[in-house]
């Protein structure tokens, strides 16, 4: 893929993160920190963040710069990603995925399956895949399953992270007397600073930066094979999560945002070094995990 495709592709994860019209700073922060994070490869990430946040650059623009009938399916498909991220897509963000397919030539057949399954993989119930295991049996496990999913090449599987993220906040919840619902756990998640939309773009950014990008070898469905740095990030941001919300709900939930946010980043610091120690327990999650298992789990 060239840089002019490349640089296309990033631009439309970009127009479909504020297709919903309702970011605030702090989503804003997450975006800027994940593009800062990769300045390298010739993609200048800063200078397309600008042109996208001051209304430059459109989207009829950006669809004729993909100029790769695999680029620009691949397009489509992280444009469902990321407006699916945080829910399934609301209205704005389909008038949005509408109108991409339509500039980029793509028929419904191709595009409305993938946004269904984005659609219910987003909306996984959270009660859903609770067990009996010790707790930080548990949080290691579903840290693992995370990690291994950015190495999976179907971009619906980095999705499914979010809803598995939640299912993990919620039953630590539940294990310590909270009846918790989808908008208090999107908080929690948000006050420790895991936005799943600015993840997606994060790890898309470094794939193209990094070369990982290659063509689809499955369709619409194919996409992005992902790799260790992104396997890594996704471990650690679970793990992190999880110990979290232990702490903050084994102590009554009694820590302010900023002591939140200070308890998850220095979390964060620790699974990071933990990570290489579970590298080839990620790689075996990966290659036991498809889409439909991801379903049964999460309980679609």
């Amino acid at each position: 893929m060239d840089s002019q495709n490349r640089r296309a592709v990033l631009a439309v994860a970009l127009l479909a993160a504020r297709a919903d019209g309702a970011r605030d700073e702090r989503e804003r922060e997450a975006f800027r920190s994940a593009l800062e994070r990769i300045q390298a490869g010739g993609l200048d990430t800063e200078a397309l963040w600008n042109e996208v946040e001051s209304g430059a650059r459109n989207l009829a623009r950006t669809a004729r710069e993909l100029t790769e009938p695999e680029t620009r399916e691949l397009a489509y498909e992280l444009a469902t990603c990321v407006c699916a991220a945080d829910g399934a897509a609301n209205e704005r963000e389909r008038a949005f995925l509408a109108e991409l397919a339509r500039e980029l030539g793509l028929s419904s057949a191709v595009t409305e399956r993938f946004r269904r399954e984005a659609d219910a993989l987003a909306g996984a119930p959270l009660a859903a895949g609770s067990g009996e295991k010790e707790l930080d049996e548990m949080i290691l496990r579903r840290a693992i399953l995370c990690g291994g999913l950015e190495l999976l090449p179907q971009q619906l599987a980095t999705l499914a992270i979010l809803p598995l993220q939640m299912q993990l906040v919620y039953q630590i919840g539940k294990r310590h007397g909270y009846e918790l619902d989808r908008g208090h756990v999107k908080d929690f998640l948000g006050v420790a600073g895991v936005g799943m939309a600015s993840q997606v773009v994060e790890n898309l950014a470094r794939q193209l930066v990094g070369g990982l990008l290659g063509r689809m070898a499955g369709g619409l469905l194919g996409g992005l094979a992902g790799g260790a740095t992104g396997a890594g990030i996704s471990f650690a941001t679970t793990y992190a999560l999880g110990h979290a919300a232990e702490r903050y709900y084994a102590g009554g939930r009694k820590l302010s945002a900023i002591e939140l946010r200070e308890l998850f980043t220095s979390l964060l610091g620790r699974a990071r070094a933990l990570e290489p120690r579970h590298a080839g327990e990620i790689a075996t999650s990966a290659r036991g995990v498809d889409l439909g298992a991801l379903r049964r789990l999460l309980a679609v």
